[in-house]
């Protein structure tokens, strides 16, 4: 990747660091489910392989590269990470091919070095097996790489997109089968769509409510 597209791709990893701070994630019931359009082709083919690496899930169908099938039920892409990097509220869409072209190239480092002979008809990173992606994106995690911001960020997007549906509204992700959501048992809401939780955590509470919160639950 060039120094230019390198403070691109970083700029808009900053930008979305700073989005992720102010949001509230899972989304807020005013908030539009994110286009499940993005960038196609090898973009997706080896973002999905990336997800998969960090949160493996089954294939989708017969001859799925991108998803390694090393596991039973869904994984990061079932769960929409690639809606989660395409969400308009993120600047990251337009800088996911060259993301996609840094983790390629340093597949195909890693294939050279490790005698690897690749597939000329998927991505470098997709024609990895699962054990070569592990220990390759191991690899990209440490100290030492002066990529690692890039793929922190994209690990943390892609357990977002598993853990809390990002880019959905989560009653529409609860109800509508959001297979991270009902792996983790996340509870449906009550009747009118709102979350109250009635049993405490601990078993208890831990203290009275004070007589001038408001009915909403806000401090007066």
């Amino acid at each position: 990747m060039s120094s230019i597209g390198r403070r691109a791709v970083l700029r808009a990893l900053a930008a979305t660091v700073g989005t992720l701070s102010a949001l509230q994630f899972p989304g807020a019931a005013t908030r539009a489910a994110a286009t499940e359009t993005g960038p196609a082709g090898w973009t997706v083919q080896t973002m999905e392989a990336f997800a998969d690496t960090l949160i493996p899930g089954e294939r989708r169908f017969a001859g799925d590269l991108a998803i390694a099938g090393v596991v039973k039920g869904p994984g990061a892409v079932q769960a929409g990470v690639i809606s989660t990097l395409n969400s308009p509220e993120l600047p990251l869409a337009p800088v996911l091919p060259e993301i996609a072209a840094l983790l390629d190239a340093r597949a195909i480092a890693y294939a050279a070095t490790h005698l690897i002979l690749l597939p000329i008809t998927s991505p470098a990173f997709v024609g990895l097996s699962f054990r070569d992606r592990t220990a390759l994106v191991r690899g990209l995690f440490g100290p030492e790489d002066p990529d690692r911001a890039i793929w922190q960020v994209l690990s943390l997007l892609t357990g977002l997109a598993f853990d809390t549906a990002a880019h959905l509204d989560t009653r529409q992700a609860v109800t509508t089968g959001h297979p991270g959501l009902a792996w983790l048992r996340f509870p449906q809401p009550d009747a009118d769509g709102l979350w109250r939780f009635a049993d405490h955590s601990y078993g208890k509470a831990l203290a009275t409510t004070h007589p001038a919160t408001t009915a909403s639950g806000s401090p007066a």
